[in-house]
């Protein structure tokens, strides 16, 4: 597995829809400063990923220089809805690690489906990334953030609003634009 090969989409992806329509307010500033980790693993196996899942948490801990990583795990998971069962094993893992209320898992997939969404519902792109990846992040971090962010709760609605008002066409040609070569390594 090459992993720039893996980076590459999720970079792309990071800096034309999450950062670029603005999806996540917080993201740009640290992904400027350099704070965001991009881990791949080639973990073909849950227990295996979560194996790997505890090591960048003990790692995070470790390094402040670092504000958030985003475990990609090419090989494990592609189907979401293993995937989103999964979600709760890292809740646990969280609480089993006594790391609830410093970190958090948010979920991003290439077949991200919201309840109640059809599955080629434009809003479930704001969650659809070109892997299965893990977002670790850190909470007291995320709390700043919000806390300095005027309406930060309308976030999500706003996210909707946007891709609906760029249409399926558009956002799905963007996304498929994330699998060609970035300028930024």
């Amino acid at each position: 597995m090459n992993q720039d090969e893996i980076i590459t989409p999720v970079r792309n992806w990071l800096e034309k829809l999450v950062i670029g329509l603005n999806l996540c307010p917080f993201a740009k500033r640290e992904y400027i400063n350099d704070r965001i980790r991009f881990a791949v693993t080639d973990a073909e196996d849950k227990q295996a990923l979560l194996q790997v899942l505890k090591q960048e948490l003990d790692s995070l801990s470790q390094d402040s220089s670092i504000e958030t990583t985003l475990l990609i795990h090419p090989e494990v998971l592609q189907d979401f809805y293993d995937y989103n069962e999964f979600l709760d094993i890292v809740d646990g893992l969280l609480i089993d690690l006594d790391l609830e209320g410093i970190f958090q898992v948010a979920s991003f997939h290439p077949d991200y489906q919201f309840a109640d969404t059809q599955f080629e519902d434009v809003e479930n792109f704001s969650n659809r990334s070109p892997y299965p990846l893990l977002h670790i992040i850190r909470e007291q971090s995320l709390e700043l953030a919000i806390a300095g962010y005027d309406n930060a709760d309308e976030i999500p609605d706003r996210n909707i609003a946007l891709l609906q008002e760029m249409g399926s066409d558009k956002v799905s040609a963007m996304y498929q634009s994330y699998f060609e070569p970035s300028d930024k390594k």
